[in-house]
């Protein structure tokens, strides 16, 4: 059994390695060996082969060159770290051992040969434990170092060899997807070109990419990347956003549009005026969260080893216990499958590998720890402007209750809002606009969060706010007034009032449209037996209707902001893990204290710093997937806690009733390895079959060559 395991292992290595090297060298082989030949045949001197060999190592130097600057023109060179080397000389200077190992099969004297290649790649593990028992700390490399002390005094130099190389692969095998994955979360976002092409007085010229500047205009055509953060100034074109906003079709964008670095124009011709370049971008921003991110993965490690250490103990028991019954090769048995020994591994690869496919799909998780929290969420509470309904309200009716034209309401409203970001100032801001009135810029401005803003316009003083703010101000509401507010209030629409040197003087009608998607969401959260809650700094007659109409039984009216952290505590305080869901700055507080927070792309930006987790296509549709991915992590995580135990209990069984040694439980410790890489790897393959899916999808080639 050990010649056929160890044999099958060793070809399996060798060959692979052997067609991946000697492949690209095939043909100046055969060219060399047929130097060779005619060298014999016709008796000259072997310096053809001395030729032919020294052309075959140019050829590979050359290859290594040209190699090099392929990867520095992409931007994916990369050093080797200290570590990978290592483990490459201990991964070859293994696979030597288990050659060794197979010849002696025929041979017993050379299995002594063995023993220094075994002490090169154990002697890293003998200074792991030498640093943990100088902190005097039980760790699980003390275990590793007794049963590899234990094989060499039982005398298994064959299952040794063959435990370390089943460890180096394995080992290998979890370091190149993990540098993988660092390298997709990094550069999903952040891939930049090194030129682009720049009009200048009505002429293209090539620039290099690091000299473009903010408000240049840049030209971008079929199937190149966009750059830059910009706005569309001439043409049309369909732009593919999948790797940053996670839609699966692409998207026409046109002129006064806002386009994305890292999406790429599948059909058209588009000129962008330059607004953000390099590190400023959205997607170079978004790349650095990522980066960020993929560091919560030493800190799984550190509570993968924390528990693996507390096993130690346990697993040395169960040993001592096993060989005074069944020899000392079954009790290095049990150490060789100890308890939670792979979860230190497994744990921290997988968490990669989801968030890397969380991000493919258009959710930007920037806290490793929200994608174990979600999974326990059982309370999900919304905001209502803004996140439940569409960012900017529609205007409706505009009242006047004194001698003054809807126009003039309008106008003083508009002076006061000017330069405010909220959605009420930009819809205000945005009939003016449309009516093509003028305004005088205000001396002074006093904003009230959550309540209006009074602003000096010459010798008036300006208040837009709701009916709490004029009665903190002491303006009074007229009757007339009161009536349409309350005709307002049942119809679920909001009345910002406008008031001139304390006396009100008319009110602006707002229309909340609701998100297509807001129904399906709630409804699909209610089939998660989960709790919905919204929160709104609106009225309760509004804030009732939409909440009647989305099927939410339980809401807040007339909330202020620092009140919405408050209800957030108390939900926590019922014992409820709760999901905080906003957009506005007024959200910060609530979405800080909540247990994970959830913002969209195009939120205030002070949002979108603040929530753990972003929605990149600006719409709630990709929550429901937010939970579906926290759900297959958590499966994940228990496959590999199986994994990584279920040996255990295995090779214990096969101690009691089949006599297993220290060798079939290093085989058997092998494929449950090979067995747990495989399942870190499949959020990985998900993607991969989402992408294929995607590809799949109807595409309208006539609209394309429409554009």
């Amino acid at each position: 059994m050990l010649l056929m395991t160890a044999t099958g292992v060793a070809a399996l290595y060798i060959g692979v390695k052997r067609y991946l090297k000697g492949k690209n060298d095939q043909h100046f082989k055969k060219t060399l060996n047929s130097s060779s030949q005619i060298t014999e045949k016709n008796n000259v001197n072997a310096s053809v082969k001395e030729r032919m060999t020294l052309i075959l190592k140019q050829k590979r130097q050359y290859q290594r060159q040209r190699q090099q600057q392929l990867q520095a023109i992409s931007g994916n060179i990369r050093e080797i770290s200290a570590e990978e080397r290592q483990l490459n000389r201990g991964l070859a200077v293994a696979s030597a051992n288990l050659g060794i190992a197979v010849t002696s099969l025929f041979y017993a004297p050379l299995i002594w040969v063995m023993i220094p290649g075994l002490i090169y790649c154990y002697i890293p593990l003998y200074r792991l434990a030498y640093n943990a028992m100088k902190e005097r700390r039980i760790s699980f490399y003390i275990l590793d170092v007794i049963l590899v002390t234990g094989m060499f005094i039982g005398g298994f130099f064959a299952t040794a060899g063959l435990g370390i190389w089943v460890f180096l692969f394995g080992r290998k095998l979890l370091l190149k997807s993990e540098h993988n994955t660092k390298k997709d979360l990094s550069n999903l976002f952040g891939e930049q070109p090194r030129f682009v092409w720049l009009m200048v007085n009505g002429s293209e010229i090539e620039i290099p990419f690091e000299k473009l500047k903010t408000g240049d205009v840049i030209v971008i055509s079929a199937g190149q990347r966009i750059p830059v953060d910009g706005v569309i100034t001439q043409g049309t074109a369909s732009i593919d956003q999948h790797t940053l906003m996670g839609e699966a079709k692409p998207v026409e964008k046109v002129i006064g549009d806002s386009v994305l670095a890292s999406t790429v124009v599948l059909a058209g011709r588009i000129y962008i005026e330059t607004q953000k370049t390099g590190s400023e971008t959205m997607a170079m921003q978004i790349g650095h969260i990522l980066n960020q991110t993929a560091d919560f993965k030493s800190v799984m490690q550190s509570r993968g080893e924390a528990i693996a250490d507390q096993t130690v103990i346990p697993t040395l028991g169960m040993g001592v216990l096993v060989w005074p019954f069944f020899g000392f090769s079954s009790a290095l048995a049990v150490l060789t499958n100890a308890l939670g020994y792979k979860m230190r591994i497994f744990g921290p690869v997988s968490m990669l590998n989801f968030l890397s496919y969380a991000s493919q799909q258009g959710i930007l998780i920037k806290d490793g720890r929200s994608l174990e929290l979600i999974h326990d969420i059982d309370t999900v509470v919304f905001d209502k402007t803004g996140t439940l309904t569409l960012e900017e309200p529609t205007m409706g009716k505009i009242h006047s209750c004194a001698d003054i034209s809807e126009n003039d309401i309008l106008k003083y409203a508009a002076a006061a809002e000017h330069g405010q970001t909220h959605p009420i100032a930009k819809t205000i801001l945005a009939e003016a606009h449309k009516r093509h009135l003028k305004w005088s810029m205000f001396d002074d401005a006093r904003y009230e969060i959550g309540y209006g803003i009074q602003v000096n316009l010459g010798d008036q003083v300006i208040q837009v706010g709701s009916d709490r703010f004029m009665e903190l101000e002491g303006i009074e509401i007229p009757i007339e007034m009161n009536v349409v507010q309350a005709s307002c209030h049942e119809n679920g629409y909001s009345l910002i009032m406008v008031a001139i040197n304390q006396r009100l003087v008319g009110a602006i009608e707002l229309h909340a449209t609701l998100r297509p998607e807001a129904k399906q969401i709630v409804q699909s959260l209610h089939q998660r037996n989960m709790s919905v809650y919204i929160i709104s700094g609106d009225q309760e007659q509004p804030t009732k209707k939409l909440a009647q109409e989305l099927g939410i039984t339980h809401y807040f009216a007339n909330t202020l902001p620092e009140n919405k952290a408050e209800i957030i505590g108390k939900l926590q305080d019922e014992g409820r893990s709760v999901c905080f869901v906003g957009d506005g700055i007024n959200d910060t507080i609530a979405l800080k204290k909540a247990s994970v927070s959830v913002s969209l792309s195009g939120a205030t930006t002070m949002a979108m710093d603040t929530a753990q987790i972003v929605l990149m296509d600006g719409s709630l549709k990709k929550l429901n997937q937010l939970f579906d991915i926290s759900k297959d992590f958590k499966v994940n995580m228990k496959n590999n806690f199986r994994i990584s135990v279920v040996p255990t209990a295995i090779c214990i069984g096969g101690i009691i009733l089949f006599h297993w040694g220290v060798f079939i439980a290093h085989v058997l410790m092998g494929t449950t390895l090979f067995i747990g890489i495989g399942n870190t790897m499949l959020p990985l393959l998900k993607s991969q079959n989402t992408d294929n899916e995607t590809a799949k999808l109807p595409y309208d080639k006539k609209h394309v060559d429409e554009i």
